[in-house]
């Protein structure tokens, strides 16, 4: 949940450091850090608070080095305070950065202050910092490497770890367990690592993706890793796949509207390749995938947030069209009971990251007791991707607002594509599947019309900017849609929304329901419309107001306390993709009007990799 950036080079790393954190800031935003060797001594500068005041204090207090780590930090352990922040130092001779949670560190904290070590801090971090200044104390050579190697051993929980030290000057030392780091691979003279790519693309657009428990030393002209065993290990270098223009903002105010806005292309590149003349193919899936399929008896998915709420809308799509049953469960409670999986389970897994701690965690508990595990993630290198029998990669691009909009709909996408292969084995007709494909090749340009209500409902959440609750609800599989649209409303304007199936309302939600209470409704002309209508009308005979987004406006008339907007007409399998875009802006608009940080809001933070 944090940023770490690291470089060693034979230029000046300040600047590449604090840009790095800029683009990292995404995942941590509470205070932020940096250290780097001058030739004489470690300096360390952190400030509390987001990337800006470091960078403030950076220009006020110049520090000039070719070796550095730095970190923006999103707190776990310890309140966002300057002294909380990274990176952490034993003394003045080593400096460290480090991701994720160390569990049993109060008990490594009372061993290391009765041997006389200091604390200046409340994080498990400073933990690192002094273990690994006991254990170099203890080596006559002074062996970086060795010491991350001994002090690793004994960590439990996740970790990525940066690490420099004023007695190796020349070198850089990262390991990982749980918590994603990647090399970057300089063009010449200079090394990096980071938490995230897009930390690194304004100086290498080439990468080395260290497995769980790897360590790696980086000097300026070479690269060197060990697995957990202690043996040498090479590693591939990729070439990042998408341009450096997806990580800005463009013309777009907040980075969240640019990626709303991004949906019809990036649903474009989510089916690109993978579906031909009307039909899926699945070899996009891998090679293995068919006969895997051809096996498959049972769905488990595992998710967390807004990937949990596409779990939800699959779960509809793969027991009406395949027939098979579906379980859905949030990772961060599945990983943590006594499941049961019958015989041919498919586990599938999803995640934006595929570094979600929980989602991660699950996979690597259940794994060996299911037919295989398929990832829908957005990242190739990723843990998840890495470590799951098959993959479909969404395609979205980089997603830098902490709210998921463009990774939430190309998950939908490459889970109904998932839907199909499976349906092939369990009757779906040929027909229902070209109608299928035929649609979502469709779906970009019908979101590029959804968009185009973006005025209307920016006049809409106007309704919602002094309001202090609200109410989201839907049917079928737009029941988690609603739930989506309620968890947008409340992460970025922090009004309380809560979601409920329609039906439900005189089960216990209609007490809530007043004049302040506004309700949102998704209502597609289907076959569930005119259910949906009565309990419509439950809520205006209590004084709620209505703003619904209607399949047909003639269905769903605008009267007095009744707000229409028509959404385009679409198949009832894209409809939960469709109406997901409407909420989005919603959202989005009543956080700006209430002036929230859209991209950033509190206590939130990106890429979940602790639990």
């Amino acid at each position: 949940m944090c940023g770490i950036v690291g470089a060693v080079g034979q230029r000046p790393v300040m600047e590449i450091l604090l840009e790095g954190l800029r683009r990292l800031e995404y995942r941590g935003y509470d205070s932020a850090g940096v250290a780097l060797w001058n030739g004489e001594q470690l300096q360390r500068l952190r400030r509390a608070g987001k990337v800006q005041a470091l960078s403030d204090a950076a220009a006020e207090q110049p520090l000039a080095g070719g070796l550095g780590i730095a970190h923006t930090r999103w707190a776990t352990h310890g309140k966002p305070t300057e002294g909380n922040a990274h990176p952490h130092m034993s003394g003045e001779r080593l400096a460290v950065v480090h991701n994720g949670i160390i569990e049993n560190f109060e008990p490594l904290k009372a061993q290391l202050q009765a041997e006389g070590y200091p604390f200046s801090s409340d994080t498990d971090t400073e933990v690192i910092a002094h273990l690994l200044a006991r254990e170099l104390a203890r080596q006559p050579q002074h062996d970086l490497v060795a010491a991350v190697a001994a002090v690793t051993g004994q960590l439990e929980g996740a970790f990525a770890l940066g690490v420099i030290s004023a007695d190796q000057p020349d070198q850089l030392v990262a390991a990982r367990k749980g918590s994603p780091l990647v090399i970057g691979v300089g063009l010449g003279g200079e090394n990096f690592i980071a938490s995230d790519q897009l930390a690194l693309l304004q100086v290498t657009d080439r990468f080395m993706f260290l497995a769980e428990g790897d360590i790696a030393r980086l000097t300026c002209d070479a690269i060197q890793v060990w697995n957990a065993a202690g043996e040498p290990v090479e590693h591939p270098v990729v070439q990042y796949e998408h341009g450096t223009s997806a990580a800005d903002k463009g013309t777009f105010k907040h980075y969240m509207l640019k990626e709303i806005y991004e949906q019809p292309e990036v649903v474009k590149a989510t089916l690109a390749g993978r579906t031909s003349n009307g039909r899926l193919l699945e070899q996009a899936f891998g090679a293995e995938a068919g006969a895997i399929f051809d096996q498959v008896r049972q769905v488990q998915i595992v998710a967390c947030g807004t990937s949990y709420h596409a779990g939800l809308i699959a779960k509809y799509w793969l027991e009406e069209l395949v027939g098979i049953p579906c379980m859905v469960e949030v990772a961060s409670e599945f990983r943590y009971r006594k499941v049961v999986l019958p015989q041919g389970t498919l586990l599938l897994t999803i995640s934006q990251s595929g570094e979600t701690a929980d989602t991660l965690a699950a996979l690597r508990e259940v794994k060996e007791r299911v037919l295989a595990s398929l990832a829908i993630c957005n990242v190739p290198g990723s843990s998840l991707v890495r470590e799951s029998d098959l993959s479909l990669m969404t395609n979205a691009g980089p997603e830098i607002g902490v709210a998921s909009t463009k990774a939430f709909t190309t998950q939908l996408v490459a889970l109904l594509l998932t839907t199909l292969a499976l349906g092939r084995r369990h009757g779906l007709a040929e027909a229902d599947e070209q109608r299928i494909v035929t649609d979502l090749q469709q779906l970009p340009q019908l979101l590029q019309q959804a968009l185009e209500l973006d005025p209307a409902i920016r006049q809409m959440a106007q309704a919602f900017a002094e309001k202090q609750h609200a109410l989201f609800l839907g049917r079928g599989t737009l029941y988690p849609v609603a739930m989506e649209g309620a968890l947008k409303l409340k992460e970025i304007s922090y009004i309380h929304a809560e979601s409920y199936p329609a039906g439900e309302l005189k089960h216990g939600p209609l007490a809530l329901v007043d004049k302040e209470m506004p309700v949102v409704t998704v209502a597609p002309r289907n076959d569930m419309l005119d259910k949906l209508k009565a309990n419509l009308q439950e809520v205006r005979a209590r004084g709620g107001e209505l703003f619904v987004f209607a399949g047909c406006a003639q269905e769903v008339k605008p009267e007095s306390g009744v707000q229409v907007l028509e959404v385009p007409q679409v198949s009832s399998e894209l409809e939960p993709i469709l109406y997901t875009l409407p909420l989005q802006l919603l959202s989005y608009h009543v956080a700006v009007l209430k002036g929230t940080d859209v991209d950033q809001p509190r206590n939130l933070a990106k890429s979940v990799t602790v639990e």
